[in-house]
């Protein structure tokens, strides 16, 4: 193993120098170690004839956002090629333009909004399409941003912000970056945990992550929440503050999955399997140490990915945090894309949570068969499958307990109940 990340670090330090001819240099950086244990020949040759990948180029659509990392890093180091499949990584302007290539079939899979998919799935964001969470990218490492402007009025966190709008009365615009993604949930979920009724007290936009901080910096909106970097970048530019992080709100909550419509997994089970296994690798290899995130950090910074400096991820990608207003912390929660393998896992009680807070809004008019929905989508069986093949270590339950930010409890037993429990909803 210590030969295999010594690989796979000079493999990027190699990246980094000659400015992302980085197929050609390290294609086969790694591949060596481990193949022989999964029934792969070096190069690629897959053994076992009836695992053999139907599809062997696949195009992995995705946003530029720090999350992104563990699909682009699966290409990068050639953990794909272990697993006998070529990842296209596809950079994307926007979840909607995801969302229709999704379900177009010109992305095969992508890094993709928890909510996105059930969305779709649900017909009420898109049109209606059965989709599939193949695993879980990442927990944590988003952030709710509010404008240095009303910071400089003394809205800097949830109770003072819901003061200020109190006393200076005026409409407030908030942006999240898909109706039915985790974004707009996490910022619906804070101010309605702080009294401001989203849908009444203030005007809620969609605007696409790599747009938000120039939309601040013109004044379009007071608040905003997305993923990172962008929410650093914007107390680096001196637009905007950190209210709050989204793992403030829900500690471990699930964020990015892999995503593809069910039509490709009932297709290409086999091929689904690799791209999983090898995101699994690239998660397990990120996570592994602070050097391999410092070099992941330089890897996605470049414009064919995140487009921005490498300071602006660094940071928080290791947990070093700052809100823009002189206050510093070390975040224990900071993104993860692997930690003991239980990041990946697609449990069921997640899926079942975007749907409750899509009940809440009010974008879906009437209860759902919340589990049997997420059995559905989220494809456990076959994620264990990955798992197995990557000696990830797997959770014995599908369903997981969580306290959120408010004191409500979340487990996935009563679903129903759950979603009209809350004092400020549609």
């Amino acid at each position: 193993m210590e030969f295999k990340e010594q690989q796979s670090n000079k493999a990027v330090e190699a990246v980094c120098e000659v400015d992302f001819k980085r197929r050609q240099l390290i294609q086969t950086a790694g591949l060596a170690t481990g193949a022989s244990m999964l029934g792969l020949a070096t190069g690629g040759a897959w053994a076992a004839g009836s695992d053999k990948p139907e599809k062997e180029e696949v195009k992995i659509g995705f946003i530029p956002l720090t999350d992104c990392a563990s699909v682009v890093m699966a290409s990068v180091l050639g953990f794909d090629k272990k697993y006998g499949i070529k990842i296209v990584p596809s950079k994307e302007a926007s979840w909607a333009g995801v969302r229709d290539k999704l379900t177009n079939g010109e992305l095969d899979a992508a890094h993709v909004l928890y909510g996105l998919i059930y969305g779709v799935q649900m017909g009420i964001g898109g049109q209606k399409k059965d989709m599939a969470v193949l695993m879980n990218l990442n927990n944590n490492g988003q952030a709710i941003t509010l404008s240095k402007k009303i910071a400089d009025k003394g809205g800097v966190d949830g109770p003072s912000l819901a003061k200020l709008m109190q006393t200076d009365k005026r409409e407030y615009t908030f942006a999240q970056t898909f109706p039915t993604g985790t974004h707009a949930m996490w910022l619906y979920y804070w101010l309605a945990a702080n009294g401001i009724n989203p849908m009444k007290d203030a005007k809620v936009i969609t605007v696409p992550p790599p747009q938000m901080v120039a939309n601040m910096r013109v004044g379009n909106m007071d608040g905003f929440c997305v993923g990172e970097p962008w929410g650093h970048r914007a107390i680096v530019d001196g637009v905007g503050i950190t209210a709050t992080t989204t793992q403030d709100i829900w500690k471990d909550h699930p964020e990015k999955v892999l995503g593809t419509s069910l039509d490709f997994v009932k297709k290409y089970p086999n091929t689904c399997r690799a791209m999983m296994a090898a995101i699994l690798d690239a998660s397990k290899w990120i996570d592994a140490s602070l050097a391999n995130k410092n070099k992941m950090a330089e890897v996605i910074a470049d414009k064919s990915y995140v487009n921005t400096s490498k300071d602006v991820i660094d940071q928080r990608i290791m947990g070093r945090y700052q809100n823009g207003l002189g206050k510093t912390w070390d975040d224990p929660n900071y993104m993860k894309f692997y930690g003991d393998g239980a990041v990946n896992f697609p449990y069921l009680s997640d899926g079942m949570w975007f749907m409750t807070q899509h009940r809440r809004w009010g974008l879906l008019k009437d209860d759902p068969d919340y589990l049997a929905v997420a059995k559905a989508v989220n494809q456990i069986d076959l994620y264990k499958e990955a798992a197995t093949m990557t000696k990830t270590s797997i959770p014995k339950d599908p369903m997981r307990t969580s306290k959120l930010m408010d004191g409500a409890v979340w487990d996935g037993k009563n679903p129903k109940a759950y979603a009209a429990s809350f004092k400020i909803k549609a």
